[in-house]
C-alpha cells in the first residue's frame, strides 16, 4: 500500500528570505527540494507561528547555511500561486537585504550548492522568478 501525499494547505504559507551581502558578493544558494529543487535563490524558509519576521529569516539561514547575518531592512516580496505545473502550494516571501556577520556556508539538506557571486554573474544561473530585481533592490539597501 502507498501512502498518499500530504494535503497542501488551504491558505497561503508565510516564508522569508534574505539576500546576503559580503562585501561586493551575494550569497546564491540552490534549492535541493521542492518548491524550486534544482533553481539558485536565496536561503529561507517558512516562518513559524509566534515568531517575528526578523527572527525568522535569522533562524532560516542560519539552519540552511550556518551563516549569521545582519539585517538592514526589507528588500520586496515574491508570491508563489500554486498552478498545474510548477508550485504545488501558494507562498508568500517577504525577503530581507543582510549583511554576512560570521561563518561559511555549511549547507542542510535543503540546499545542494551555495556561491557567493556577483551580481552581474546572476543571468548565468537557472534562478527563481523575480531574483535579479529583488538582489538589485538588496543591493541598493546595503550599498554594495
Amino acid at each position: 500500500m502507498t501512502e498518499a501525499a500530504p494535503a497542501q494547505p488551504r491558505h497561503p504559507q508565510l516564508a522569508v528570505s534574505a539576500a546576503i551581502f559580503r562585501d561586493d558578493r551575494f550569497l546564491l544558494v540552490r534549492r535541493a527540494r521542492a518548491p524550486a529543487k534544482g533553481l539558485y535563490s536565496l536561503p529561507g524558509g517558512r516562518v513559524e507561528f509566534g515568531e517575528s519576521l526578523d527572527q525568522a529569516v535569522i533562524r532560516e539561514v542560519a539552519e540552511e547555511t550556518g551563516l549569521s547575518i545582519e539585517i538592514v531592512g526589507f528588500a520586496g516580496r515574491r508570491e508563489v500561486l500554486p498552478s498545474p505545473v510548477g508550485a504545488a502550494g501558494h507562498y508568500v516571501i517577504m525577503v530581507f537585504a543582510a549583511r554576512w556577520a560570521a561563518g561559511e556556508p555549511q549547507l542542510n539538506d535543503e540546499l545542494d550548492d551555495a556561491r557567493w557571486i556577483g551580481p552581474d554573474e546572476l543571468a548565468a544561473f537557472s534562478t527563481t522568478e523575480g531574483l535579479a530585481e529583488l538582489i538589485a533592490g538588496a543591493r541598493a539597501m546595503v550599498g554594495t
